[in-house]
């Protein structure tokens, strides 16, 4: 094993030869130095794991050798070791990028800890998250035989996404390689579960999850106070996996008061989901109450233009008073406006906005081959969307929201899934052309890729023709057209796409939140 090489710069570097010898019996091959000149000069042509610096020394200090080793060597960590414990200092030393700061005296183990926690924590971290995934291992698949009601598969879920958020940060991709191959196996399972389930949750016959269009009158009606505005932000696209890498950021400006989650109804797509969430109907009650709102896939026009009218008639129903506004964002400039002019929306009851940027990465990601190589899979599509995040202007209507005392509902229609392997279908003229779940007559399909809706009655799903049916695509599978079918499996494997039948399309994020 290569042994780490310290340099350790102190005036009284002969009084430490104890604390040296410590350290060389633990790995480490320490280099005194007695003065930051001399300090400098070693670090010009040597190189080293890490510095010990003394901040009260004669000639340069402690804090002119640190700014002049950062001038030659910026990334090199360096730990200040110091008797002062005035607050200025310890300022100066942090705006300069100092790794740690120690107060005299300082024993053996503090010197020990502190350059553990520098050169081998990610080692470490990762030997042990190692270990524990591989124990947790088979407690999750012992548990996915016993999984019964959707607040076990919500619970099942939430950890999956745990540990793939932990298991992702490993250089070593294995274990998360391993925790894939598990999730398909878990997903293969929710269809079943959704396919056995669905018909009783969307028609009331049992109780079952919070479904698209019961969420506003059940978490979103409640939280609009009669004092505080509140702004309902659905995020499009937005998985449950996402909202846990940006909870921190938005956390800096408001306190969350509610986690929860709900069901995206079937299919998981934006004409049925968002529609039923803001009409607080099914799609079939919609196409029965507001025939002229409703639009079928074959048909031409926008498939969610009616989302305001849909939204002021539940919020009749619900007798609710106070005024309502509606915006759409799609678009930098748009979110730019809308910024600038939040203060008009304070005495409204609730203001909902739609806010479209992470649809548009999602579908990018597809028509664009350079998207394609920056997500390429779950972890790379994450990064992308926190990067995108903190330098979008979503963050600022967010901060801008909480300082105005915007009460925050942070939600979606749907999640969506990276799709890898293609399944024949087979419609006509009039069959939809969405990937992950597909509306027509005369269909043919392979039966073991889909959960199947004969009779659309019986999902609350608006029929195209007597003899339609609609079929949703399992797990990590997407519908491709015999024609043309390698092209077309090539162009769209390892794209991410929604309407079907997955943990990330189905169970999707419900947040309240407090400004801070």
């Amino acid at each position: 094993m290569n042994r780490f090489k310290i340099l350790w710069v102190d005036d009284e570097i002969d009084l430490l030869k104890p604390h040296s010898l410590f350290l060389e019996e633990r790995g480490y091959q320490t280099t005194p130095c007695s003065n930051g000149q001399d300090a400098i000069e070693m670090i010009k042509s040597n190189n080293f794991d890490a510095i010990l610096l003394d901040e009260n020394m004669p000639g340069l200090s402690g804090l002119e050798t640190l700014q002049e080793i950062k001038n030659h060597k910026p990334l090199i960590p360096i730990v200040m070791i110091t008797k002062n414990e005035e607050e200025q200092i310890m300022e100066e030393a942090i705006g300069s990028k100092i790794t740690d700061y120690l107060i005299k005296p300082v024993n053996p183990y503090q010197i020990l800890l502190s350059l553990k926690k520098i050169l081998s924590n990610k080692d470490l971290i990762a030997e042990k998250t190692s270990k524990d995934y591989q124990k947790e291992f088979g407690k999750l698949a012992e548990k996915l035989n016993n999984l019964k009601t959707h607040q076990d598969w919500i619970k099942y879920y939430e950890k999956l996404i745990y540990w793939e958020l932990e298991l992702e940060t490993l250089e070593d991709s294995s274990m998360l390689e391993i925790l894939e191959s598990q999730k398909r196996e878990v997903n293969n399972l929710f269809a079943k579960f959704v396919q056995n389930n669905y018909e009783n949750w969307v028609n009331n016959i049992d109780e079952g999850p919070l479904l698209s269009h019961q969420i506003f009158q059940s978490k979103v009606f409640p939280q609009i106070k009669q004092h505080q505005p509140t702004l309902l932000l659905m995020i499009d696209n937005f998985r449950l996996d996402q909202w846990k890498i940006i909870k921190e950021y938005i956390n800096r400006y408001y306190t969350v008061e509610y986690e929860s989650v709900y069901f995206s109804i079937l299919p998981t797509a934006t004409q049925y989901a968002r529609n039923s969430f803001f009409a607080g109907l099914t799609p079939l009650e919609i196409k029965k109450q507001f025939p002229n709102w409703w639009k079928f896939d074959h048909e031409e026009g926008g498939k969610n233009i009616y989302e305001e009218e849909l939204l002021k008639e539940q919020c009749k129903r619900l007798r609710i008073i106070r005024e309502i506004s509606y915006h759409k964002i799609s678009k930098l400039n748009e979110s730019d406006n809308f910024i600038k002019f939040l203060n008009n929306e304070i005495n409204k009851g609730l203001t909902a906005v739609v806010y479209n940027f992470i649809d548009m990465i999602s579908h990018a990601k597809t028509e664009m081959e350079m998207i394609k190589e920056l997500a390429p899979n779950n972890k790379a599509y994450r990064s992308l969307t926190l990067s995108w995040f903190k330098n979008s202007s979503l963050i600022k209507l967010i901060k801008k929201a909480a300082e105005i005392g915007f009460q925050l509902i942070l939600t979606t229609d749907h999640g969506t899934i990276n799709v890898d392997k293609p399944s024949a279908v087979i419609g006509d003229k009039d069959t939809s052309l969405n990937l992950r779940y597909k509306t027509g007559k005369s269909l043919t399909f392979e039966t073991k890729d889909v959960v199947d809706c004969l009779k659309t009655d019986e999902y609350s799903l608006p029929a195209i023709s007597l003899n339609s049916k609609y079929i949703f695509a399992k797990n990590s599978n997407y519908f491709v057209y015999k024609n043309n079918y390698n092209y077309y499996a090539n162009f769209f494997k390892n794209t991410f796409q929604h309407g079907g039948v997955s943990l990330e399309e189905i169970i999707v994020p419900f947040i309240v939140l407090s400004p801070r």
